[in-house]
C-alpha cells in the first residue's frame, strides 16, 4: 500500500479533529491526541477550543475535579493532560525507562534510586485522600530524615525530582488551591485508577492510540514522542509483533511506515487537502509527530517553530504542511509566512482567525500577513 504526505497529512487533520470540525466530548479529543500538553494553560485550553464547534468554559478543570482527565508529568518529562486510562500506560513505559537510576541524573538531581523509591512510597502514604500544596507536600516530606536537604528540589517549580514520582503513579497534579499548585495521587483523583499496568501490556496500547492521530509513524518516532528515545529497540519490536494484523504496512513516498488495519482502507480513500488552519502554541499536530518531522516542518524553518527555552510557537498550517507562525497583539492576528510559502486565500486565513477569536474570547480579530 502506497499513499503520499499529502494523504497521510489530509487523514491525520481529520483524526484530530481539526476538520471537519464538529463537537467531540473534550475528554474523547484529549484521548485521540494521547495527551495535551499543559506547561501553558491557555495553550492547552486553545488547542481543545480549535477542535470543538462549541467553545465551553473550563472543560479541562471540569474533566479535573470530575476525574475524567488528570493533569502530571509524562511524556518527554512534560507536563500533560491524559485520560487516566491512556496516562496510566503511558507512564508505565516511562516508569520502565528508570530514568532515574541513571548516575547522571543522580548527579544532576541529588537522588539516589534508593530515595526515590522512599519518595514513592511517602509520597504515596501521605496524599491517599489527600491534596497538598508544593511547598505543604515539601514540608511533610522533609520531616523525615531520609529526604534531608531535599527541600529546595522538592519546591522547585521545574518539578524535577517530581517527575519519577509521576511517572510511577505516586502522584499527579490536584485541582489547586488560589492559584497554587496542588499534588495528589491519582488514586484519589480518579475513580477507578488501578494502578500502572505491566509496560508489556500497556505498550502495545500506547502505539496503537499513538498510530490512530499520528500515522502513519515508525515505532522509533512513538519513542521519540514518549520518551526521547529511552525505550530499547526490542521492546519496540515486541509491541509491534504482539499487534500482529491489527497494524498494516504502508509506504509513504518510499518510506515504510504503520497505520492500524482498521483505518487503512480510510487513509487510502483519502484525498489531499487545501484548508487552513491557525493553530496554537505548544499544539499536538506538531508535538506529535515532533518538530524535526520534514513532512510537515522543513528543516530551515524548525526554529522559527521550536524556540528558546523549548517554546513552540503558534502555527498556519495549509494542506498539512506548517507554513508559517503568527501571534495575536492589540486584536490584530499578523501571520509571519516562511519564505518561499504563498499565503493561503485570505477568505480562509479570516475563516481561521475567526475560530482562534471565538476560541479564546476575542470577539473579532483583523488579520495581517508579514
Amino acid at each position: 500500500m502506497k499513499v503520499s504526505w499529502d494523504q497521510a497529512l489530509a487523514w491525520r487533520l481529520r483524526r484530530q479533529y481539526l476538520e471537519p470540525l464538529a463537537d467531540p466530548d473534550p475528554v474523547e479529543v484529549v484521548g485521540r491526541l494521547c495527551g495535551v500538553q499543559a506547561q501553558v494553560t491557555s495553550s492547552a485550553e486553545l488547542a481543545l477550543a480549535l477542535r470543538r464547534a462549541r467553545a465551553d468554559t473550563g472543560p479541562l478543570a471540569s474533566a479535573l475535579a470530575e476525574g475524567t482527565l488528570m493533569k502530571t508529568w509524562a511524556m518527554r518529562g512534560t507536563l500533560h493532560w491524559v485520560t487516566p486510562v491512556e496516562g496510566a500506560d503511558f507512564l508505565a513505559l516511562l516508569a520502565s525507562a528508570r530514568t532515574w537510576e541513571k548516575p547522571a541524573w543522580t548527579r544532576g538531581f541529588g537522588a539516589t534510586p534508593e530515595q526515590v523509591a522512599a519518595l514513592v512510597e511517602k509520597v504515596s502514604e501521605i496524599l491517599e485522600g489527600a491534596e497538598l500544596t508544593r511547598e505543604d507536600l515539601a514540608a511533610e516530606l522533609v520531616r523525615d530524615k531520609r529526604f534531608a536537604g531535599m527541600e529546595k528540589q522538592l519546591k522547585s517549580g521545574w518539578g524535577a525530582l517530581l517527575k519519577p514520582l509521576a511517572w510511577q503513579g505516586a502522584l499527579c497534579h490536584g485541582s489547586g488551591q488560589g492559584g497554587r499548585i496542588t499534588f495528589t495521587s491519582p488514586r484519589t483523583l480518579a475513580p477507578g485508577w488501578k494502578g500502572l499496568p505491566d509496560p508489556a501490556e500497556a505498550g502495545p496500547r500506547a502505539l496503537a492510540a499513538y498510530l490512530g492521530a499520528y500515522g502513519p509513524a515508525r515505532p522509533e518516532l512513538f519513542d521519540a514522542w514518549l520518551s526521547r528515545n529511552s525505550l530499547r529497540k526490542t521492546v519496540l519490536r515486541a509491541f509491534v509483533a504482539e499487534l500482529g494484523d491489527r497494524l498494516t504496512e504502508v509506504e509513504v513516498e518510499g518510506r515504510p511506515a504503520y497505520v492500524l488495519t482498521e483505518h487503512a482502507d480510510e487513509l487510502a480513500a483519502t484525498g489531499p487537502t487545501r484548508s487552513v488552519h491557525l493553530l496554537g502554541g505548544f499544539d499536538q499536530y506538531i508535538l506529535g509527530p515532533g518538530t524535526k518531522a520534514e513532512e510537515i516542518l522543513p528543516a530551515e524553518h524548525r526554529t522559527k517553530v521550536s524556540k528558546t527555552a523549548g517554546w513552540i510557537s503558534p502555527l498556519l498550517v495549509v494542506g498539512g504542511q506548517i507554513t508559517g507562525v503568527w501571534e495575536v497583539a492589540d486584536y490584530q492576528l499578523t501571520v509571519t509566512l516562511f519564505p518561499g510559502c504563498s499565503p493561503p486565500a485570505r477568505k480562509d486565513l479570516e475563516a481561521a482567525a475567526d475560530r482562534v477569536a471565538r476560541a479564546s474570547g476575542l470577539g473579532s480579530l483583523t488579520v495581517r500577513v508579514a
